[in-house]
């Protein structure tokens, strides 16, 4: 089963109107819904990194055994 994300917004009457959808007329769907707030602060937990920078000091030199941190 593949899932379909789109973004819209709630009208004044608390419709909420889903167009183009890839499902044949009739098809039974489910419609669960996220506030985009919230939704943002599910990403963030599920990729806590994503957006941190990174920095490799000297990423072509060899390492040596000492250094290896998991062998302390």
């Amino acid at each position: 089963m593949e899932t379909f994300k789109t973004e819209t917004v709630i009208t004044k009457e608390g419709t909420l109107f889903l167009n183009g959808l890839p499902y044949k007329e009739g098809e039974k769907v489910e419609v669960p819904t996220i506030p985009s707030t919230e939704r943002n602060e599910i990403e963030k937990e599920k990729y806590p990194l994503q957006g941190t920078p990174l920095r490799y000091d000297n990423p072509f030199d060899s390492v040596a055994e000492e250094d290896w941190e998991v062998l302390k």
